[in-house]
Formats: structure tokens, C-alpha cells, sequence
């Protein structure tokens, strides 16, 4: 009995182990300048996750909030391009935010 305990114990454990693993993933963003004074950016996760709802945040190189939004259906999110310097800030949540630093963005 105890030997039959001890391995459902362990198969319990390995199963979380592995599920756990299974579940991660990295948020991934990209952004491209759309040449007509617009910003696109895509986003989702390396495991094929949706990024649909992702928080969007767009701030000037003090850190003010410029403007903030939400990534569409289509897991993309368009924005006007700020004339000073920028970055954008794709925020899934703790371990899952991704800053571009907007002179990175070309067309």
C-alpha cells in the first residue's frame, strides 16, 4: 500500500512538473513604421498564444504616457507616430512585458 501511495505521489508530481513547463511561454511584439505617420505593432507568444486584449502602452523618453491601448483581435495594434523619441511597452503581465525603443521601428 505504501509502495502504491509513493507512486501516485511521484506521477502526481511529475504530471504538475510537466504541465507547468508545457504552459510556458514568451511574449514575443514587433513594430514597423507604416510611412504614413502611423506605428503597427504584432504581438503573441512562442507558444502560439493569441495576444488579443495585451495591454499597449506608448510613452516619451521622461516616461509620460502618451497614449495606451489594447492589442485587437488580430493580436496588432496601430498607433500615431509621437514626433519626440518613444517606446512602446507590450504588457502581459509580470515575466511577459516587452519595451521597443521606438528608433528601433523602421519601415
Amino acid at each position: 500500500m505504501k509502495r502504491f501511495i509513493a507512486y501516485g505521489i511521484g506521477v502526481l508530481t511529475a504530471g504538475l512538473l510537466l504541465g507547468a513547463t508545457a504552459y510556458a511561454h514568451t511574449p514575443l511584439c514587433s513594430c514597423n513604421d507604416n510611412g504614413d505617420r502611423t506605428i503597427t505593432c504584432e504581438g503573441g507568444f512562442s507558444d502560439g498564444s493569441s495576444a488579443a486584449g495585451v495591454s499597449m502602452t506608448i510613452k516619451d523618453k521622461s516616461g509620460k504616457v502618451l497614449t495606451k491601448g489594447k492589442m485587437d483581435k488580430m493580436s496588432s495594434y496601430t498607433f500615431q507616430k509621437p514626433a519626440g523619441p518613444y517606446k512602446v511597452i507590450f504588457d502581459a503581465g509580470p515575466g511577459h512585458v516587452v519595451e521597443i525603443d521606438g528608433k528601433t521601428i523602421t519601415e
